[in-house]
């Protein structure tokens, strides 16, 4: 996804200061996008677009960005001073996401070269200013990044901004495909697709389950060897009953002719409608995880999208993101342990994952089988996307996964357990307050930070739940938000 897009770098100038100035600023523009491009911190390249020097350019220059599918958003710096009045009609008529980047060409102030020149050249702190007061002017959603250009911790900050930026793109453009409806009596897994699609972009669509039993018909033997050495490759076999294994390569091949026929990057189902299959997709929905398919269990569209889009953000970090579950607690350990029937994606898992097959309970079909294994140890989120009624809600909070406690021998399926903060009780009041679902993604490769530039991007409320959340505070906070969003 990321090789896909670009991201345009428009430097804010104007005529006043003269034609020997605005070389300069280009030239100086031209070594900072370098130097962006070279640090090894930005999953998209920087594009060099001319300086803003009129109304009429910068028009053009909007334009052109909203025009090109590449251009995944603007990055905007004003080297001097750029009156924010002959912004106006270009910002207001932006498709992409925008960040402003407050910076300066110079870190420091030098003794020698300081006269007037070096003062009309170098006015970020001035030029940029009166830019962001236009922006806060016209409510525009952006990002703001402030330091200097050359800094890790800068680079950084744009770097996470552009994911969440790609993450906007892939969403305006995300299909679901919908196998079945979802859970009978469920509440959280439904949701208003018309909503979804007006403020995300999503396309949400149903697709009768006979269709996939007859594309799960007309699959080759000769494509399941194919996908059954792939799982040679990728996994370890642990258990004799290779002919349910096929079924389930059989099942894959299916559902990614399906999705790639539409051009689906998500899907979702639900073991209360398998007409005409033998198994509940378990290591066939696990494996299009891995490929970087979303899924979400129980006709669960909502966490299916997001699971594609948090994948496509965090693309090529190597952490991993993936449909969870919160399934039970050790309330003595203050641990959450995630899982789910079967569908958890390999990509959290601590080493090699087994190919497994075992009963399941409901479904009324055949034993599935299943990729096993114990998610890694470290720092992650769990989001949570919630439609309040009237509005979107992502909710995200801070986890910390750890080791299993206990080996469950008798437990066949994938399974992490974490910490959440601030702490099991206190993050689970504040997770039901906020109504979260009890589906998620969780995801080691995007942050609170990125989620947070994404809503903001998508134009939805963000909440989230951390080291220092107060249950009382966030109790009103999320009155005040009720009140807020109401309003817009």
């Amino acid at each position: 996804m990321l090789k896909n897009y670009e991201f345009w770098f428009i430097t804010g100038s104007q005529f006043l200061y003269g034609g020997k100035a605005l070389r300069q600023v280009a030239e100086n523009s031209r070594e900072m996008i370098g130097a962006l491009n070279a640090g090894g911190f930005l999953p998209c390249p920087v594009a060099d677009k001319a300086a803003i020097v009129t109304n009429r350019s910068a028009q053009e220059i909007i334009r052109e960005a909203n025009r090109d599918e590449s251009c995944a958003g603007i990055i905007g710096f004003c080297h001097t001073f750029s009156p924010s009045k002959m912004w106006i009609n270009a910002l207001c008529a932006l498709q992409k996401p925008y960040l402003h980047l407050h910076t300066q060409f110079n870190a420091s102030i030098p003794n020698e070269e300081l006269d007037m020149d070096y003062m009309n050249l170098h006015q970020s702190a001035h030029g940029d200013r009166e830019h962001g007061f236009i922006g806060a002017r016209l409510r525009m959603p952006r990002k703001v990044v402030v330091g200097y250009w050359k800094d890790k911790a800068v680079q950084e900050k744009i770097g996470k901004w552009m994911r969440a930026a790609v993450g906007a793109a892939v969403s305006r453009d995300l299909k679901v495909m919908r196998f079945g409806d979802n859970m009978r009596e469920v509440a959280v897994t439904e949701g208003d697709k018309v909503e979804a699609q007006i403020k995300l972009g999503w396309q949400v669509n149903t697709w009768p389950v006979g269709a996939l039993a007859e594309a799960v018909s007309a699959v080759t033997e000769a494509e399941i060897d194919a996908k059954m050495a792939e799982y040679s490759e990728k996994y370890d076999f642990a258990t004799d009953d290779i002919e349910t294994v096929r079924y389930q390569a059989r099942e894959e091949i299916a559902i990614k002719n399906m999705l790639d026929g539409e051009g689906a990057l998500a899907f979702s189902n639900t073991f209360q409608d398998l007409y005409g299959m033998a198994q509940l997709p378990g290591l066939a929905t696990q494996n299009l995880m891995a490929a970087g398919y979303g899924y979400g269990g129980e006709g669960d569209w909502k966490t299916a999208a997001m699971t594609a889009i948090m994948k496509a953000m965090g693309e090529g970090l190597g952490g991993g993101s993936a449909f969870m579950e919160d399934y039970t607690y050790d309330l003595e350990k203050g641990l959450s342990l995630g899982a789910h029937m079967l569908e958890v994606c390999p990509s959290l898992g601590a080493g090699r994952a087994r190919i497994e097959v075992h009963h399941l309970g409901i479904g009324g079909k055949n034993p599935p089988a299943r990729l096993v294994f114990e998610g890694k140890a470290g720092a992650a989120i769990v989001a949570s996307l919630v439609d309040m009624g009237g509005r979107l809600r992502l909710i995200v909070q801070d986890v910390q996964c750890v080791k299993p406690s206990q080996t469950m021998p008798n437990l066949p399926v994938a399974r992490v357990m974490w910490k959440p903060e601030p702490s099991l009780t206190v993050g689970a009041e504040c997770w039901i307050l906020a109504g979260g679902a009890h589906h998620t993604v969780l995801s080691y490769d995007c942050d609170a930070e990125m989620m947070r530039d994404w809503a903001r991007i998508m134009d939805i409320e963000f909440v989230h739940i951390n080291r220092d959340t107060d249950p009382i505070k966030f109790e009103q906070a999320l009155l005040l938000a009720d009140l807020i969003w109401k309003l817009k």
